[in-house]
This record gives structure tokens, C-alpha cells and sequence, in this order.
């Protein structure tokens, strides 16, 4: 699980159950809307801009809108607490057990955590660097051949046919 897609999911269930029952119109985009770590720590473990990017469209205020998604998303499973931050930025923090049982997952997935089927078997070459037999080898090739070999490793775990 990525927490971060977790919660945004959450969050955009919260969004369609105030679509659902009138707070807000149902031709929403949710596709501007953020959820990462905040840039302080110290504000928590995830942040997002729900409020402030469909306050308008709502016909509400930043911080009222922040309120009701906030007080559901204090109910979601691993939410510690959440505040109210500025102009209507809602400020995660998650429980310990949550953290836990992210670490349990990553444990037990081993190799295969964070595979994903994103480039579905799309052929991709990588090119990169190899020895030159015409001139003499220095660090710059092996820096290159790092980069590369990482670089199609990381494409590979994503799905795609490396060559």
C-alpha cells in the first residue's frame, strides 16, 4: 500500500459522498489535487490541497470546506490527528500501527515491493556507456555504466521489456 495514493483515494471518496449528498457540484476536477508530505515535518506525515483547489468551484470557503473533509478524514483508518493549516491545507499525521504494518508489507513483498505493471511489456532500449576499445578507460565510464544499469533496472521493475 502507498500511503499517499491511500489517502488520496480516501479523500476523493469523501469528495463524491459530498457530491452525493448536495455540498458540493459533481463535475469536479480532481486531478489538481496534492497529496505528499508536507514541506515541515514537523506538520505531519502527509498534507493536501483538497480544500483550496475545490473551494471555488464549490462555491465555498477554503477553510470551511477544509473542516467537513477533515472531520471524515479523522475517522479514515491510521489517522492519528488532522489539522487545519493556513488557507485550508489539511495536515495528516498518521498512528504508529499504520507505520507498522507498512513496514510488515515492504517486509513480506521483499524483492518484489514496488513492482508495478505501468509500462505493461512496453519495449524500451537503454542506451549507455561501455568500454572503448580505441581509448583508455577512466571513472567516467563507470559512473555511465551505474547510471545506466540503474536506470534500466528501475524500468524494469516497472513493467517495461528493457533491452
Amino acid at each position: 500500500m502507498n500511503v499517499f495514493n491511500h489517502y488520496r483515494a480516501a479523500i476523493e471518496e469523501i469528495v463524491g459522498g459530498l457530491t452525493a449528498d448536495g455540498t458540493m457540484p459533481a463535475d469536479l476536477a480532481l486531478n489538481r489535487i496534492s497529496v505528499e508530505p508536507p514541506r515541515d515535518p514537523s506538520h505531519g506525515d502527509i498534507s493536501t490541497n483538497v480544500a483550496m483547489v475545490l473551494a471555488k468551484p464549490a462555491g465555498r470557503k477554503p477553510r470551511d470546506l477544509a473542516g467537513m473533509i477533515a472531520g471524515r478524514l479523522s475517522e479514515s483508518d491510521g489517522v492519528d490527528s488532522v489539522d487545519i493549516a493556513g488557507p485550508g491545507f489539511i495536515n495528516l499525521r498518521l498512528d504508529a500501527g499504520l507505520w507498522q504494518r507498512q513496514i510488515a508489507e515492504i517486509l513480506q513483498a521483499g524483492v518484489s515491493y514496488g513492482d508495478t505493471d505501468i509500462g505493461a511489456g512496453q519495449p524500451i532500449n537503454v542506451e549507455y556507456v561501455s568500454a572503448n576499445p580505441t581509448g583508455p578507460m577512466h571513472v567516467g565510464h563507470a559512473r555511465g555504466a551505474v547510471i545506466g544499469d540503474v536506470l534500466a533496472a528501475l524500468l524494469a521493475k516497472a513493467g517495461f521489456d528493457v533491452t
